[in-house]
C-alpha cells in the first residue's frame, strides 16, 4: 500500500488526487508543519529536502511532487495519466509538466515566501509584488492555452498535469487577480471540481470551500 506522507494544500495535493483517481489503496500520514515536523529527524531520512510531500512504494522512497506524479502515471497505466510513450502528447506532457513546477511552482514560492531572498520589509513587499505579476502572466499564458475550447491542458484527455495545474491554481486564490478570474482557466478550474476524485482529495485534507 502506498503511503503519501502530506499537510493539507501542500504539493501533497497533486499526488493525493491522483491517487484518488487511481484508486489503488493508500494511507495518508500528516507532517504536522504547525509543529515542524517535516524538520524532525524521522521524516529527513524520507525527504532529506525537509519539504512535503513524500512517498513510500514498498521499498521505494519518493520526494518531490512531479515526480511522484509521474511515477503513479506510470505504474497504474490502465488509468491513463500519461499519453502514449513517445507520443507528441506525451511530450506536451513533460513540457507542461516541468512549466508547472520550474516556472510557475517556483514563482509562487518566492510569492509566499519572499523574505528568503532579502532582509527588510520594504523589500519583501517588492519581492512579493513583482512575483504575483510574474505569476499574472505565467497564468495568462496558460489561459490562452485552454482559448481553443479543449476540454483539459493537453487536449480531451484528463491527464496528471490536471490535478497539477489545479493544486497551484488553488494558490492563488487570494491573489488580486486569481486563476479563477482568468477567462478559460475559470471554466477549466470548474470541471476539474466537477471529478469525484479531486473532490475526494480535496474534502478528506479538511479544505474549506471555496476551494479555487
Amino acid at each position: 500500500m502506498y503511503q503519501l506522507y502530506y499537510y493539507p494544500s501542500n504539493a501533497s495535493l497533486a499526488p493525493h488526487m491522483l491517487l484518488e483517481e487511481i484508486g489503488a489503496p493508500f494511507e495518508l500520514r500528516l507532517v504536522d508543519r504547525a509543529q515542524n515536523a517535516h524538520k524532525h529527524a524521522d521524516y529527513l531520512k524520507l525527504n532529506p529536502t525537509g519539504r512535503i510531500p513524500a512517498l513510500l512504494d514498498g521499498e521505494l522512497t519518493l520526494f518531490e511532487s512531479a515526480a511522484i506524479c509521474l511515477h503513479l502515471a506510470e505504474r497504474h497505466e490502465q488509468a491513463q495519466l500519461l499519453p502514449p510513450a513517445g507520443s507528441a502528447e506525451r511530450a506536451h506532457c513533460y513540457k507542461w509538466l516541468m512549466y508547472l513546477t520550474n516556472t510557475l511552482q517556483a514563482e509562487i514560492l518566492t510569492y509566499f515566501y519572499p523574505e528568503r531572498l532579502c532582509d527588510d520589509a520594504a523589500a519583501t513587499a517588492q519581492v512579493k509584488a513583482h512575483a504575483e505579476a510574474r505569476i499574472g502572466d505565467m497564468l495568462a499564458l496558460l489561459d490562452a492555452e485552454l482559448a481553443d475550447g479543449r476540454t483539459w491542458l493537453l487536449g480531451e484527455q484528463y491527464r496528471l498535469v490536471d490535478p497539477y495545474l489545479g493544486m497551484l491554481c488553488r494558490w492563488t486564490r487570494g491573489f488580486t487577480r486569481p486563476a479563477r478570474s482568468f477567462v478559460h482557466l475559470g471554466p477549466y478550474l470548474q470541471r476539474l471540481l466537477t471529478r469525484p476524485a479531486v473532490v475526494r482529495a480535496l474534502r478528506s485534507e479538511g479544505l474549506p470551500e471555496p476551494w479555487v
